[in-house]
């Protein structure tokens, strides 16, 4: 099975990244990044594949998976809808030498047994769950120290089982990563327009034909669909913000608003209205 490579870059302002994501009949996405994950299922049950591990989870699911493991998202083939908030950071996050201070023997001893994957209960599954449920609508400053909160938290906790998912890992080179990154990285600054894959072409040192076979052997994607589906994912965040369907065509990069909903639908498997009634914002 052929691995998709997933840029993740924090949130502005951040060094780490948190998502609250609902989804109902995600895409299948089997992939694999260099960051450390934190996941918490809010709602919904469904089949998980870390690895060569293989189970189904359930609702209130806490786990820890360590850099560069392949895995599917957990909204694939879930039962009914799907909730999650996720926590993506780099054992780097803040500074090279941040985990070796004395203070984080604990958490470094955690970073370094999620690479074998771990999944919590009891009390340390309540009380973490609580606070990842409240990390998205924290400032900044607040997000980094409940953070700190959560890693020691599971770093001090024995009420873990290990999903064993170690030994199927594998290590992209840097000269890659940072190429895609650069590609993303422009995609990111530019969707809202449109984006020339010649200029896309140029900034990896590849004629257009070239930069198309890279990046679908790396992503699994079209270029074009790429873009397209991260303009989805922006749109999606601008109708829960109960921005008009119209406003949000355009401010996400569309120019026609049947094509916005045609490739809206194809994305999430409802068109924007649909998506704004699931959301109570109709």
């Amino acid at each position: 099975m052929k691995t998709e490579y997933e840029n993740i870059t924090p949130d502005r302002g951040s060094s780490f990244k948190v998502l609250h994501w609902r989804s109902h009949e995600d895409r299948f996405f089997w992939h694999q990044h260099p960051e450390y994950e934190i996941v918490y299922i809010h709602k919904g049950s469904g089949k998980r594949h870390i690895g060569q591990h293989l189970s189904h989870f359930e609702e209130g699911e806490l786990m820890f998976i360590g850099p560069n493991v392949p895995h599917l998202n957990f909204g694939y083939g879930a039962d009914y809808e799907h909730e999650e908030i996720v926590v993506q950071l780099r054992d780097t996050f803040l500074g090279e030498s941040f985990l070796q201070s004395p203070e984080l023997q604990d958490i470094n001893r955690l970073f370094e047994l999620s690479k074998k994957g771990l999944n919590f209960f009891g009390e340390t599954r309540q009380e973490v769950a609580n606070l990842m449920l409240t990390l998205p609508q924290l400032s900044h400053f607040e997000r980094l120290i409940q953070l700190l909160i959560i890693l020691q938290k599971l770093a001090t906790s024995k009420e873990y089982n290990l999903l064993k998912i170690n030994g199927i890992s594998y290590e992209h080179s840097h000269r890659e990563e940072a190429r895609i990154r650069q590609i993303y990285g422009y995609v990111e600054q530019h969707y809202q327009h449109e984006i020339d894959v010649q200029t896309v072409a140029d900034l990896a040192n590849l004629t257009v034909p070239s930069f198309c076979r890279y990046f679908k052997k790396i992503t699994q994607m079209t270029f074009t669909d790429f873009v397209n589906e991260y303009r989805i994912k922006q749109a999606s965040k601008l109708l829960v913000q109960n921005h008009s369907v119209t406003d949000v065509c355009y401010s996400s990069g569309f120019n026609n608003l049947s094509h916005f909903t045609k490739t809206f639908k194809a994305v999430t498997g409802k068109t924007p209205r649909e998506y704004k009634k699931a959301n109570d914002l109709l």
